[in-house]
């Protein structure tokens, strides 16, 4: 399932250089992948009822174009794969004119509250995230 997400630049999120500092993009995509899971119903309230905490394991990064203040981004969140335990999700912004700003590979794991090791995705959260 894919997922739109979307934001503006703040004041808070640009560098002394006048562009989106390469740490908030990695923040902004934490936002829309928290989004993504909440509409798939696996809000943070649910995964901890199941005592369950979300990972990230591994990422890969590559920045296109620079995002600037007050500029619309768009975020898409979308399955690649899935494992027995961990899952990757591609992720792309946009800037305001529709170019590539950076794109990403999130790979992430579901851990047991209290044990904290990784578990087996639950079944039907592999359902969710196998529609690629």
């Amino acid at each position: 399932m894919r997922h739109e997400f979307h934001l503006t630049v703040r004041s808070t999120d640009v560098d002394m250089i006048g562009h989106v500092n390469h740490a908030k993009y990695l923040e902004y995509m934490e936002w829309a992948r928290f989004e993504w899971l909440k509409k798939l119903g696996l809000s943070m309230d649910e995964l901890t009822r199941r005592q369950l905490l979300p990972v990230v394991v591994h990422l890969r990064i590559d920045y296109r174009k620079e995002l600037k203040l007050d500029e619309q981004v768009k975020i898409i969140s979308e399955p690649i794969r899935s494992g027995t335990k961990s899952s990757v999700v591609g992720q792309k912004a946009f800037n305001s004119r529709g170019d590539l700003a950076c794109e990403a590979e999130i790979t992430w794991v579901l851990i047991d509250a209290k044990r904290r090791k990784a578990v087996e995705l639950p079944s039907e959260v592999k359902s969710l995230l196998q529609s690629v």
